[in-house]
């Protein structure tokens, strides 16, 4: 049972922040492996990508496993110049085009490859052993939870004003905070506001710093949700000229709560970034949250949790759990199985379903892979909640 009245509180980063600068060059090494595939004619499904990615002062080391199409080391250099580029690094410690990129990607093993590959009668196995979450709740229309939804908005509007130009003070690093006040388990109010901004004027004082984002922190949360309770906490450390990866060692797959859902749902410790879908720690992940955003969609539960387990070699999942948090309208045994009805949750079929084969990783990398809308070209496909109606008739 939920409790009634609490206080939980989620932390967000920007696409500057240093393991986001990682998580963005590593899929952008995922979408480059299927766009070259794709483009050569490789099936897609064949494409394998393990990529991780270290950044540091002027340093970037990207190293890892493919499998695919044949793409020149400085390609793949340029690509993490671009990313970095766009992320907009140009400052003396971290710049997009005079940091040193070492490249050591290599084979995938063939172990792992006998063992993952569809061969005679046997189906695609697992990419590797593993517990997967997913997670949805009536906490926001985007079915997510509020503290971790707010924090990812906040840093979203403000990287959208620099972006733009409007707010040229503000460099690429960032993090948010939001403390939320739950009343008989819904959030009402936001009672603590962190935010910590990298500034280009070396100068700028706490206050200042205060006064430029305030009113895309206001404009990110709900109207009434900031009272002059709410106490604020805007660079505590007074200054914030250093930021990114000259400020901070950066890698790949250390921001798994912000990427999912701010510690509001339990988590199965894998990263998402930098691997290609046959990698259930990604695709299943993907689609236990696509279940559990259909579950409340249909009105079947005001919350819901879904685990699913792999085994790697093994098509089928080993397990599939639900739990809807005691405020059901249906028994959590019997949605179980009318899952497993709807959706094939091996890997392959996770991948066939939510077309998952494609280039549309990187635009993931940052403010979080859920609770995002669905794209033209397939690009958060398991945000869709297309299994609703389906759902509905089960339980009628």
């Amino acid at each position: 049972m939920v409790r009634a009245s609490y206080l939980f509180t989620s932390e967000s980063v920007s696409e500057g922040h240093p393991d986001k600068v990682c998580d963005r060059i590593s899929d952008e090494v995922v979408d480059l492996y299927f766009r070259t595939g794709i483009a050569n004619g490789v099936d897609p499904a064949q494409v394998r990508v393990a990529c991780e990615t270290l950044a540091t002062t002027n340093r970037i080391v990207i190293a890892g496993e493919v499998r695919g199409p044949a793409i020149p080391m400085t390609q793949i250099e340029q690509a993490a110049r671009q990313a970095v580029h766009d992320i907009g690094y140009e400052q003396e410690g971290f710049h997009w085009e005079h940091a040193k990129v070492e490249v050591l990607l290599h084979a995938q093993s063939a172990d792992i490859a006998q063992g993952v590959d569809a061969v005679g009668n046997k189906d695609e196995g697992a990419g590797d052993q593993g517990i997967m979450f997913g997670y949805a709740c009536r906490e926001t229309p985007e079915l997510m939870p509020a503290p971790i939804y707010y924090s990812h908005r906040i840093l979203q509007n403000l990287s959208e004003a620099r972006r733009s130009g409007r707010e040229k003070a503000l460099g690429p690093d960032a993090k948010s905070q939001v403390t939320v006040r739950y009343d008989h388990g819904r959030p009402v109010e936001a009672t603590q506001i962190v935010v910590s901004h990298q500034h280009v004027e070396a100068d700028l004082t706490s206050d200042q710093v205060r006064q430029l984002i305030e009113p895309y922190v206001y404009r990110a949360l709900p109207d009434g949700w900031i009272t002059s309770k709410t106490v604020w906490h805007v660079n505590p450390t007074g200054k914030f000229h250093v930021g990114g990866p000259d400020g901070d060692c950066g890698l790949t797959g250390r921001k798994i709560i912000v990427d999912t859902y701010g510690g509001a749902a339990p988590h199965g410790g894998g990263a998402f970034s930098g691997k290609d879908p046959s990698k259930v720690d990604r695709s299943a992940a993907y689609a236990a949250r696509y279940l559990a955003k259909n579950v409340v969609a249909s009105g079947l539960a005001e919350r819901c949790t879904i685990q699913l387990s792999y085994a790697i070699g093994v098509s089928e999942p080993l397990s599939i759990y639900a739990d809807l948090g005691g405020e059901q309208n249906v028994d959590a045994g019997k949605l179980e199985s009318v899952l497993k009805e709807l959706m094939n949750l091996s890997p392959r079929g996770i991948r066939e379903h939510l077309q998952l084969n494609r280039p549309i990783y990187a635009r993931t990398s940052a403010y979080g892979h859920f609770g995002r809308a669905p794209e033209a070209d397939g690009g958060f496909s398991w945000e869709r909640i297309d299994l609703a109606d389906q759902l509905r008739a089960h339980f009628a």
